[in-house]
Order: C-alpha cells, then structure tokens, then sequence
C-alpha cells in the first residue's frame, strides 16, 4: 500500500548494468522496470558503443518513458547501466537523475547508486574549496568527484581511493570504456547482486530484475567487494579490511519485491514467517485476520495460518491513485485514506478484527484505517505490526521522518493504541524478528542486520554532527536526500 506521504518508510533506488550484450539498453529498461517499487521519482539509462557514451534521462516511470523504440534507438552499444530515482538526497529534478556521466582524464565514467553517504557534505564542501565544481545536488556526484581528483593511474586505484573516504550505505555501478564494475559497501547495507545471461554479466538491485530479462542468479556481491567485468571475465577486489555483513532489515520486510530472493528465500516467504512469529507472541480472541494491502498480505496469512483463524480482505486497494493525484479542495483532501482504500463493508461488520501491517512509521494512515473499519462496522478493531517499534531514524538510504516524527519514538504502546484508535496494539519483539528471518534469536555473536530503526545500533556510529545531518541536508540540498 502507498501510504500518505512521511508515512512510511520510503523506498531507495534500483540500479541495473550489464555487459557485452546487442540488446543492452531494452534490457536495461525490462531490469528498471522490475525494480520500479523502488524508485518512481525519475528514470535513466546510459550505454556505451564502444567508441561513444549515450544517456536518455527521464522523470516519472520506466514504462511512459523507455518502450518507445525511438528512445532506445539514441541508446546504441553493447554496455548499458540503469537506474530508478527516489531522492533521499538532492532535490527532484532532471539534473539529480542518474546514472551520471562525466567525461575524465582518464576517459568516460558512469555510475550509478543505491543508498546515501554520511559524510557527502563535508566531502563536498572539501572539494569545492579544493576547486571542484558540482552540477548537481545529489551526493553521487561526490564519488565521481573523487575518482576525477584521484591521483592514481588505473581506473580501479582511483575508484578505491574514491570508496575510501567516503562512508555510509551504498551498492554501486558503474561504467567505463572498458569495464562495468560493482560495488557494494564495507558492511553490505545496500544489496547488489550478480546475474548471467548467456555471456553477458548483470548487476542488479534483486533478483527480479534477473527474472524479467531470462537472466540466471550467480551470487551476491558480498561486502565491502568490487566486482570487475572485462573482456567477459570476472574479478573479485576486496580492498577494505573484513566486516560482519550487516544489511538492511527492511529489504526483508517491505522494500524487496515479495519474488526477489533475498539469501536463498524469496522475500515473501520471509514475511510469512514474521507474521507466524507475531502471532505466537500476541495471538487473541478475533473473528477475522485482516492485511492492511498490499505490503501486509504476506505477513496476514502467516498470522492467520499460525492462529488458525480465518484470513480475508477486509481492505481494497485501489491500484489506479498515482502519487500525481490532485486534491482539488480541503473536502477532497479530508478524504485521505479512502483515495486509496476501501473495505469490504458486508465482511467486516459486526466482526472482531485484526489488522495486520508490516510496519508503523508516524500512526497518520493507521488512524484513518482503524476509522474506516469502525465506520464500516466493525465492532473491534486490534492492529499488530509485523516488526518492532521503529525509534530511530535513518541514514543509510531510507527516507523517513525524523526521530521526533517517529510515533515510537517517545510514546509508549498503550500511548500508541490511542493515537491510532485500536482496541488493542502489539508489535513483534526484536527476537522474534530474528527468529522469523535466521531462526535464532539476537544476540551480539550472530551476525546482524542493520536493524538501527529498532535498536539505535547503527552499523557506522552517528556522530553528533551526524545527528542534525537531514535537517542539513534539507537546508543545503534544496529538501530532500538522493540516490
């Protein structure tokens, strides 16, 4: 479901590359278009044909804009990369949209990124003074910067001179005249993996970018690696020092796409799981289990399977409010929820219900929810989210509110249950989360996810300066944060 905005977790961006292939740039375009839950704000792509590099950058979606066969026609090689915008740094603008092209001494670079750098402003502001000049307002354009600025001689010297100054959560690609490479940051907050489609190699966001184009799933780029193809060979260069993998929690629960494999499991199946765990811990006494749609079906029929209660769609959404909808007036506005949902009014009356969703971000949406269901006739109302209380904010690539805005963040649960209506609020416990996705509890032995929105274990420590780094950035950068 497409929550009201700074109402959910935000997704970041997909990125999408391959090599050696004549059909280099539709692929590309079939790739974004199976990572477009991750970014719908802008589109590109930029192929090289072996002695010229062609970029086409559009707003909005995939589909209005990279099916037309003029549009691929100005697209011509065998080496293209991709890449789906949603700005978490950087205003929305033609300008911030990516792959990003720069012509260096040492011949073209695109890239294209996934994910956010915690220290792009202070990179940035160093290298203004040291003479840079910035055309955009996205802090991918800092590491292009600093490959330019590098003083090595090969391209991968400067690309890890580059990728060691700069910190944060980031999965990479990028194309030269040569190489396509990928990189995946030290602690692998950001995922990238690895496809193959007869000779040609593929990065990609998921694996569902893989399944679009008929391409095979070879592995994940692992943390902290760089992953070089050339002359249809692969090199592996890990030049960081070795780290436990931590990636993000919530590909698994919402951003991944419920068919990408994530670990050997599809993502679905990982949100099955969470809604078993929730109701082994707060199972109660309901006629109904009710997802909220569409991010809450999975981890519903987890629940009602575990409860062994009965599951329907006690809320419909409607597919056809686009986020360019226009809310002519204060009465239009005021309708908020409904734009997007509707209940079915003769399954839920007079019954008992337990909404499920996978998470709960400001509580806005949850109210008008909960609202609808009583005007419709519901005679109880028990929300459970499948994951624990978010309390802390992001800095890695997820755009979302500020600590302050998180509902979590200072109230308690019974304060929650009341701001949002329910009868009755419970979220799953951070060891049930663990038990749901790795089948052990967490403890500081097993390996983590970046779970910080829980816990405030962030993987790469916030500094004090860091603290105040979106309220920066929203002063600096013009409002928002890009990838």
């Amino acid at each position: 479901m497409k929550k009201s905005k700074k109402d959910y977790l935000r997704e970041e961006c997909g990125v999408f590359g391959i090599s050696s292939h004549e059909d280099a740039s539709a692929l590309v375009a079939l790739g974004l278009h199976a990572l477009q839950h991750r970014g719908q704000e802008g589109c590109g792509i930029v192929s090289f044909d072996g002695k010229n590099f062609h970029s086409e950058k559009r707003q909005g979606l995939v589909g209005d804009h990279f099916t037309e066969a003029e549009t691929l026609k100005k697209l011509p090689g065998t080496f293209a990369i991709g890449h789906n915008r949603y700005s978490t740094t950087g205003e929305t603008s033609l300008r911030n949209i990516q792959p990003f092209f720069a012509d260096l001494h040492m011949g073209g670079l695109s890239i294209a990124h996934n994910g956010n750098l915690t220290n792009a402003l202070l990179l940035r502001e160093s290298l203004v003074k040291d003479g840079a000049i910035f055309r955009t307002t996205s802090d991918t354009e800092t590491i292009v910067q600093l490959i330019a600025k590098s003083k090595r001689q090969k391209f991968i010297d400067k690309l890890i001179d580059a990728i060691f100054q700069i910190k944060g959560g980031y999965a990479l690609v990028l194309m030269t005249n040569k190489k396509l490479v990928g990189v995946r940051d030290p602690f692998g907050i950001r995922p990238l993996i690895i496809g193959k489609l007869k000779n040609s190699y593929i990065f990609a966001s998921e694996t569902c970018a893989l399944d679009i184009v008929g391409a095979s799933f070879v592995r994940e780029v692992e943390n902290g690696e760089i992953v070089v193809i050339e002359n249809s060979k692969l090199t592996s260069l890990k030049p960081f020092p070795k780290q436990k993998s931590r990636p993000c929690v919530f590909e698994y629960i919402y951003f991944a796409r419920p068919d990408s494999l994530i670990a050997g499991k599809c993502a679905y199946e990982y949100r099955k799981e969470l809604g078993v765990e929730l109701a082994k811990e707060t199972d109660l006494e309901a006629d109904l289990v009710v997802p909220v749609p569409d991010s809450g079906v999975p981890a519903a029929l987890g629940y009602a399977e575990q409860s062994k209660k009965k599951f329907e769609l006690g809320l419909i959404r409607n597919h056809y409010v686009g986020r360019t909808f226009i809310e002519p007036s204060q009465n239009i506005r005021s309708l908020g929820v409904k734009l997007k949902l509707s209940s079915t009014k003769s399954i839920i009356k007079n019954k008992s219900i337990i909404l499920i969703d996978d998470s709960l971000v400001r509580g806005t949406t949850c109210n008008k929810i909960v609202k609808m269901l009583y005007e419709n006739g519901a005679k109880e109302v028990h929300v459970r989210i499948a994951c624990p209380e978010i309390k802390f904010p992001d800095y890695y690539g997820v755009d979302m509110p500020t600590k302050e805005e998180l509902l979590a963040n200072d109230k308690s649960i019974s304060s929650m249950c009341k701001h949002i209506q329910a009868a009755s609020l419970r979220f799953l416990s951070l060891d049930g989360l663990y038990k749901a996705l790795t089948g052990k509890s967490r403890n500081s032995n097993y390996p983590q996810f970046s779970d910080h929105y829980f816990t405030g274990d962030y993987p790469i420590k916030p500094e004090d300066s860091l603290q105040g780094l979106k309220i920066k950035q929203l002063s600096l950068l013009s409002g928002k944060s890009n990838n």
